[in-house]
């Protein structure tokens, strides 16, 4: 019984859209391994499904490694007001998608399932990407290196790139006042 539940969960992030390879943004990255049509459920993120609690535990020890190392990929995943799902897990291909601050995908949560989701027509070759969605509180914690014509330099929700940018244009102003 185990056993063909493991192997269900292999083959959910199995996906006839993508591939995975090194990327300009980031490391690891998921690609289109072909055309892509606008609205279709590229991949599902898969994994542990642990509590609130656990997810901010294993987070925060994460965090604590990837500074003690230089590494970094924490991929625990929001489901729902109680729940996370812990994506360290070898068979989740989701993983490895990078974050973009002008995303070709984005997350649907249905019936408590997380769907990637191309938001547009995706080309063969092209990165798969999504806005992850962090808050403001420690964006220096974490630069942003999609390269896009929108990026504010760190990974934040789209809603907090105006106070973002207002911020670090305050910064600048006094440095330059110091200087």
């Amino acid at each position: 019984m185990a056993t063909n539940k493991k192997r269900k969960r292999h083959a959910a992030t199995a996906s006839p859209y993508i591939e995975v390879r090194r990327s300009g943004i980031h490391g690891t990255g998921v690609f289109a391994a072909r055309d892509v049509p606008k609205g279709q459920r590229v991949v599902e993120y898969v994994g542990e499904k642990i509590g609130k609690v656990e997810a901010e535990r294993r987070s925060l020890a994460q965090i604590r490694r990837a500074r003690r190392s230089g590494g970094a990929s924490v991929f625990v995943f929001e489901l729902n007001s109680r729940h996370d799902i812990d994506g360290a897990v070898p068979w989740n291909t989701a993983r490895f998608i990078n974050h973009s601050c002008s995303p070709n995908c984005e997350v649907e949560i249905v019936r408590g399932r997380i769907w990637i989701v191309a938001r547009r027509r995706i080309r063969a070759g092209e990165e798969l990407t999504y806005d992850y969605g962090y808050d403001f509180d420690s964006f220096e914690e974490h630069p942003c290196r999609c390269g896009s014509r929108r990026c504010v330099g760190y990974i934040v929700r789209t809603a907090l790139r105006r106070r973002l940018r207002k911020v670090l244009a305050e910064r600048r102003h006094t440095d330059q006042l110091a200087a």
